[in-house]
């Protein structure tokens, strides 16, 4: 029997390639079109997202990016970039690594291709989402299925559900709390913040509140600190319907009227910094957070591509 040859493809969410309007409507248009994030009948929805939400929502959203574009281009990705080479070289020569997005570029078949080219017959699949949820690991699942759809000759597969629990992981977000504590003092509340998603993705069976509610968890005991010391939250809601509270940012709203008035913020759910982080959590509620009274605001930057968050996707990619 031949050898059997492991690679891994790494995917994360994606981003504009530009922080332009044009280049922002391309990358909604094509996220929103997916039925993983938004499941609205197409009737319904496609004249919604074509006619008011890309023309009016791409140029604000387009402003929202270039205040945290930086030389390097999109923070998601050069981070994203960066895991790679430094898994890659972790993993050394005989394992290949490739990257590749859900949406925009390098598009998840261009990754596969790169992969399938160099003589891979077992493929790890790592979506870079600790807490599993539809609409994004799920996500990963239906674009894998699609590259692969039309070929013969098909890999063997072990897909990375998540990692919401494992130790290395946890012990990575520890010491990451307790760098910024041992810097910016221990705060009066510890926000843990996770993206949202529909409540009614959940009631239909998605899992991700209770990964998250698990990653918390395990987090605060490590930590070791008293529930009234933590607060879980989510952010970036969009739409109409409910999602899952309590939300980020009335939360920190409500904070100083209660006596919190130093609080750091985490956002476990995110591999890498990006908009959510970046601008939503570091810039629009830490305003928020100070404009109703608090006086002291730190965000605890993501694991990114921290020698750590390396060591996470190694043992993710070792364990048997």
């Amino acid at each position: 029997m031949s050898q059997q040859k492991v690679g891994v493809l790494m995917v994360n969410l994606g981003t504009p390639e530009a922080p332009t309007p044009q280049a922002v409507k391309r990358y909604l248009a094509q996220f929103l079109s997916d039925k993983r994030v938004v499941d609205t009948p197409r009737w319904l929805w496609w004249p919604l997202l074509n006619g008011v939400i890309l023309p009016f929502r791409s140029p604000r959203v387009a402003k929202l990016y270039q205040s945290i574009w930086t030389v390097d281009g999109s923070p998601l990705l050069a981070f994203s970039r960066r895991q790679e080479c430094a898994l890659s070289a972790r993993l050394g020569d005989d394992i290949p690594v490739a990257l590749g997005m859900s949406y925009g570029s390098p598009s998840l078949p261009s990754a596969l291709d790169s992969l399938l080219s160099q003589g891979v017959t077992q493929l790890v699949v790592l979506p870079l989402y600790p807490q599993y949820s539809c609409s994004t690991t799920g996500a990963v699942w239906d674009g894998l299925a699609d590259a692969l759809r039309t070929r013969r000759q098909l890999p063997g597969i072990r897909f990375i559900r998540d990692y919401a629990t494992h130790p290395v992981y946890i012990d990575a977000l520890k010491q990451r709390v307790e760098a910024s504590f041992a810097r910016h003092g221990v705060p009066d509340r510890l926000v843990i913040s996770f993206h949202g998603i529909p409540v009614r993705y959940a009631t239909e069976g998605d899992d991700y509140p209770l990964r998250c509610q698990a990653t918390a968890q395990a987090l605060i005991a490590a930590l070791g600190l008293a529930p009234e010391q933590v607060q879980m939250t989510f952010q970036s809601r969009f739409g109409r319907e409910p999602w899952l509270t309590p939300y980020t940012d009335e939360t920190l709203k409500g904070l100083p009227a209660q006596g919190i008035k130093h609080i750091q913020v985490i956002c476990p759910g995110f591999a890498a910094d990006c908009l959510e982080t970046l601008e939503e959590i570091q810039e629009q509620n830490r305003e928020i957070f100070l404009h109703a009274g608090g006086e002291r605001f730190a965000y605890i930057p993501a694991l990114n591509d921290d020698a750590r968050h390396i060591d996470v996707f190694e043992a993710l990619i070792r364990d048997e």
